[in-house]
């Protein structure tokens, strides 16, 4: 856990510091120096997309095993990825008012995720509105296999089918932004930070539900 954190710390600070000391990865624009929040804003949305990736894998463990604990794993991991959609929503709506003079512009990539945040809100509701443990946790398991088709599709597909305000493609030179040199190294370091403090929080979260259980067993023995 020490271990996790303090590489966690480093990456992110890294990434930080690095952000600011090289220069803006687009330039030629009135925007240049927004575009700074493309080492943050990326990589919180790619971590959100594994969190959610994460809570689908431990909702089929859960269909296949029946152990309660995946089945909160799922929540956990589904919580998590919530909070990282909306700092990449937070982000982007920041770069928006700079670039485009709105913090919302209803643009295909702001819109998209959105929905994805609206898809993953309504699995709390679910879960909610069942109160017997065990249908919650198959209701919810198989809502959260069936969630993640909407990921790939919110995050990738959708937003490339309609015209938008978002530079084109920032992931490809043509658009560009070329992930290379130091653009890459700060990318790259920002995006192994980001998903290290995913892997830190989900730790922690994961051993205090199996502390949970431990004295939930304890007391169904007593």
């Amino acid at each position: 856990m020490k271990i996790i954190r303090i590489l966690a710390f480093l990456l992110i600070g890294g990434a930080i510091v690095l952000a600011f000391v090289y220069p803006p990865p687009m330039s030629g624009q009135t925007w240049s120096e927004a575009s700074r929040i493309f080492y943050f804003h990326v990589p919180q949305a790619l971590v959100s997309f594994i969190s959610f990736g994460v809570a689908m894998v431990y909702a089929v463990l859960y269909l296949r095993k029946k152990d309660l604990l995946h089945d909160e794993r799922a929540a956990l991991a589904v919580e998590l990825g919530i909070v990282f959609c909306i700092l990449a929503t937070v982000t982007g709506s920041i770069f928006a008012k700079v670039a485009w003079g709105e913090f919302w512009n209803w643009d295909p990539r702001e819109t998209s995720i959105l929905l994805l945040l609206m898809v993953y809100g309504a699995y709390f509701a679910l879960r909610q509105s069942v109160s017997d443990p065990r249908r919650r946790a198959t209701f919810s398991s198989v809502y959260l296999v069936l969630a993640f088709a909407t990921v790939p599709f919110f995050g990738f597909v959708l937003p490339r089918l309609y015209q938008s305000l978002h530079p084109t493609d920032t992931l490809v030179a043509d658009g560009g932004m070329a992930i290379h040199g130091y653009v890459a190294l700060v990318f790259y370091m920002s995006m192994a930070g980001f998903t290290v403090l995913f892997a830190w929080l989900f730790n922690i979260g994961n051993r205090l539900l199996r502390l949970k259980h431990m004295q939930l067993e304890k007391r169904y023995v007593d």
